[in-house]
């Protein structure tokens, strides 16, 4: 499902990565695991073809990101989705309207929405928040909601940078397990970490 071979890729001068190459299976669910500055968030960019390797290749289902035109990406991405550490919820709009733009930015006719975000949120147990806006969450539910945004598309790749990093050790696993529930239903997961 996802490729790196012999990836290398340097910022201003200093090297970011050095000949990486790994594979990742359909339905895995891999930590990726290092210090601050040691490549995590770029290896996830670099899937999201946000930026390209100095050397090697990036292949995807197949395909050689390099290959990916400008016109393709935005249905490139949609057959993936990504789970930050600072959230990035709208606070003007509840976890509801949260979670069903994703829904409209992918076409989903409004009168389907109602229905997949109810099912999503109750999947990662927050179905009670769903007239909530993000100030009114706790930080676990926070991370819940964000996972529901990413999840209710139902991508192929769910990338998670950082998602347990604020959060209390017990919530953190919470998260964890979760993910791999979603894992089991179908999705690969990379789980970008320092813990």
């Amino acid at each position: 499902m996802i490729s790196f071979r012999n990836v290398t890729i340097c910022f201003g001068g200093t090297l970011a990565l050095g000949d990486v190459s790994f594979e990742i299976e359909p339905e895995e669910f891999v930590f990726i695991t290092g210090p601050s500055g040691s490549g995590k968030t770029t290896i996830l960019r670099l899937i999201l073809k946000e930026i390209m390797p100095d050397i090697g290749e990036v292949v995807i289902a197949g395909r050689n990101v390099a290959e990916i035109e400008k016109s393709e990406l935005p249905a490139y991405r949609r057959s993936m989705s990504m789970v930050f550490q600072d959230f990035r919820l709208l606070s003007d709009r509840t976890v509801k309207e949260n979670v069903g733009l994703a829904l409209a930015i992918r076409g989903v006719p409004e009168a389907e929405r109602d229905g997949k975000v109810k099912e999503v949120l109750a999947s990662v147990g927050i179905e009670s928040k769903i007239n909530s806006f993000s100030q009114q969450l706790a930080g676990g539910e926070l991370q819940r909601a964000v996972i529901a945004r990413a999840i209710v598309g139902h991508p192929k790749i769910l990338l998670a940078d950082e998602p347990t990093g604020n959060l209390d050790p017990d919530t953190a696993w919470g998260i964890v397990e979760l993910l791999e529930t979603i894992r089991k239903n179908g999705t690969t997961i990379i789980m970008a970490t320092h813990n």
